[in-house]
């Protein structure tokens, strides 16, 4: 795991490549989908990732490395890096980007693979998961929970669960008619190593492995418009808890004990109602995959050798 001595450290982060390509949706949107292998070079098992809510590639670099042993391919939501707004401004939930994980699965040419998602796209796998059962063979869940997320925000202030929902609703609410105000400053802001390191002294961060990775994963998502990121996060914010019974796919948590996007605790109670499930939990925060990659690609391949 690469070592970040300070702001002032000097490192250089190996190249990696991801491939950008185009992808029609059901209701005609185009999708800014991308993976890791367009020639089919990787001898390893396909893995669907539904990414994080406005994130991209960057924020996970142990899967783009080449010698990962994972085919990986993903897709941009709406309206966020390259990735068209559909017609309507509210098909931007979690039913429609389960709509874009079947899209980009189909043209792949792959039946049927295993689902990573990460904070959000947790809802995106779970949910995918109950409406297309026999194109998946599990879930492995990171930092996220099966529906109604912003009631388990806020884990670690141990908030009751319509408290942290109506905080973070509101204030998401705020920000979102006050974005057009913010997109101008956060859009030109100078993210470096340097404000990496910064963010990772906060606690809602921890310093990540590659700073130089973490910061492209960040400048890229400031490119998203403000009050577009939080129209995202709002109808997200619509989609009910999933019905956990109807899961049958094998699935792996890997929580984050100081995670205050998507709570522990919640993630925890979700594995003991699955049918088949294993929980992990890391002294890490949200952006569990970015402070200890390593770790999180082990349990990866751990948990594609289980379910084949």
């Amino acid at each position: 795991m690469p070592a970040f001595a300070g702001p002032d450290s000097e490192q250089v982060t190996e190249e990696l490549e991801v491939f950008f390509y185009n992808v029609e949706s059901a209701d005609g949107t185009r999708l800014r989908a991308w993976t890791n292998d367009p020639d089919l070079q990787i001898d390893g098992p396909t893995v669907l990732l539904c990414n994080g809510l406005g994130t991209n590639a960057w924020t996970m670099p142990a899967l783009l490395r080449p010698d990962c042993g994972v085919r990986v391919i993903s897709w941009n939501h709406r309206g966020v890096g390259g990735s068209d707004r559909p017609g309507d401004d509210d098909r931007v939930g979690i039913e429609e980007f389960v709509e874009d994980a079947l899209a980009v699965l189909t043209d792949s040419g792959v039946e049927k693979a295993t689902l990573m998602g990460w904070s959000m796209g947790v809802n995106t796998a779970f949910e995918f998961a109950v409406l297309h059962p026999e194109r998946v063979n599990g879930i492995f869940a990171v930092a996220g929970v099966p529906g109604d997320t912003f009631r388990t925000m806020l884990g670690p202030l141990h908030l009751p669960h319509p408290v942290a929902r109506a905080l973070t609703i509101n204030v998401s609410r705020l920000v979102k008619h006050t974005g057009r105000f913010l997109t101008p400053i956060t859009s030109r802001l100078p993210v470096g190593p340097r404000a990496v390191w910064l963010m990772g002294h906060t606690g809602f961060m921890f310093a990540p492995a590659d700073p130089v990775m973490a910061a492209r994963a960040i400048r890229e998502f400031l490119t998203t418009p403000i009050e577009w990121y939080f129209h995202l996060a709002l109808k997200t914010s619509e989609h009910a808890r999933v019905s956990l019974s109807q899961v049958k796919a094998p699935v792996m948590l890997v929580a984050a004990k100081w995670d205050v996007l998507a709570g522990a605790r919640d993630m925890y109670t979700a594995a003991e109602r699955l049918a088949d499930a294993t929980y992990v939990e890391l002294d890490a925060t949200h952006f569990v995959a970015m402070e200890q990659p390593e770790v999180v690609h082990e349990l990866l391949l751990e948990f594609l050798e289980r379910v084949g």
